[in-house]
C-alpha cells in the first residue's frame, strides 16, 4: 500500500494564512464539494431531494443556502454545488448519490477547486481590485461567477458581512493566491 500524505491546494501540509493590515486570507482545505445536476425528466425529484437536504430551500440564481453542515449554491439551470466539512463528509458524493438516486448526476469536486476565505475590514477594497463584480452590492447569501486574475471563480458573500469565500481552479491555486495577496498588499 502506498504511504501518501495529503497536501493543500498550495502544496503544504497545513493551510496558508496571510494577513495584511485589515484583511486575512485563509486557505480552506477542509471543504468537501460535489456538483448536483438534475437528469432530464427528473428535475422535480432532484429539486425535492435538494430541498430536503437544505431545510426546504433550493438556491436560486446567484444565491447560496448557508446551512450547517451542508451548504449549496446555484451554478446553472438545474445545477448546484454542494459543500460540507471534509471531516464529516469525505464521501460527500456517495452521500448525495444515495439521497438523490436516479434524479441527479453527482460529481465529486473536492480536488477540483481551491478554496480561499478572505475576511476583514478591507475585504471589499481587495475584491474591487481583483474582479469586475459589485462586491459592495452583494449581500450575505449572494454568489457570483466571475473572472479573477483571468481564472473562472465563484465568489460567495458569507456571514459576517466582511467575509467572502473564493472558489477557483485547484490547478491554478498558486496564481490565484498570489493575485489575492498582491491585491491585499496594494491597498495598504
Amino acid at each position: 500500500m502506498h504511504n501518501l500524505t495529503a497536501i493543500t491546494a498550495l502544496g503544504s501540509s497545513v493551510p496558508s494564512v496571510d494577513t495584511v493590515d485589515g484583511a486575512t486570507l485563509c486557505e480552506n482545505a477542509e471543504l468537501a464539494l460535489a456538483s448536483v445536476h438534475a437528469r432530464i425528466g427528473h428535475e422535480t425529484a432532484c429539486r425535492a431531494a435538494l430541498a430536503d437536504l437544505l431545510d426546504g430551500r433550493v438556491p436560486d440564481v446567484g444565491k447560496v443556502i448557508l446551512r450547517d453542515p451542508e451548504a449549496a449554491f446555484w451554478t446553472g439551470p438545474d445545477q448546484w454545488m454542494v459543500g460540507a466539512p471534509y471531516e464529516t463528509h469525505e464521501d460527500l458524493d456517495a452521500q448525495l448519490k444515495a439521497r438523490f438516486g436516479a434524479s441527479a448526476s453527482i460529481t465529486e469536486q473536492s480536488d477540483a477547486w481551491a478554496c480561499f476565505d478572505l475576511q476583514g475590514a478591507k475585504m471589499e477594497r481587495v475584491m474591487e481590485l481583483l474582479c469586475p463584480i459589485n462586491i459592495r452590492a452583494m449581500q450575505t447569501g449572494d454568489v457570483q461567477r466571475t473572472s479573477l486574475h483571468h481564472l473562472g471563480c465563484f465568489v460567495i458573500r458569507r456571514d459576517p458581512s466582511d467575509w467572502v469565500r473564493i472558489l477557483g481552479p485547484r490547478a491554478s491555486a498558486g496564481s490565484l493566491h498570489h493575485a489575492i495577496v498582491t491585491a491585499m498588499r496594494s491597498i495598504v
